[in-house]
């Protein structure tokens, strides 16, 4: 089991952008120095339904 990461809310909000920018996961993670695309995909979801709350 690995250790557990906590982003800044600021990550998480370019990670959001990117995405809706069509950007693949693969480079958000890259540049964002991401290590499970599983944690894009969350924040993505939670976005979608209007989840804002549970970024911060």
């Amino acid at each position: 089991m690995g250790n557990r990461v906590s982003y800044l809310i600021h990550i998480k909000e370019m990670a959001i952008q990117m995405k809706k920018e069509n950007i693949p996961v693969k480079m958000i993670m890259e540049e964002l120095g991401i290590k499970n695309k599983t944690q894009i995909e969350t924040w993505w979801r939670w976005y979608r339904n209007g989840d804002n709350h549970r970024l911060v």
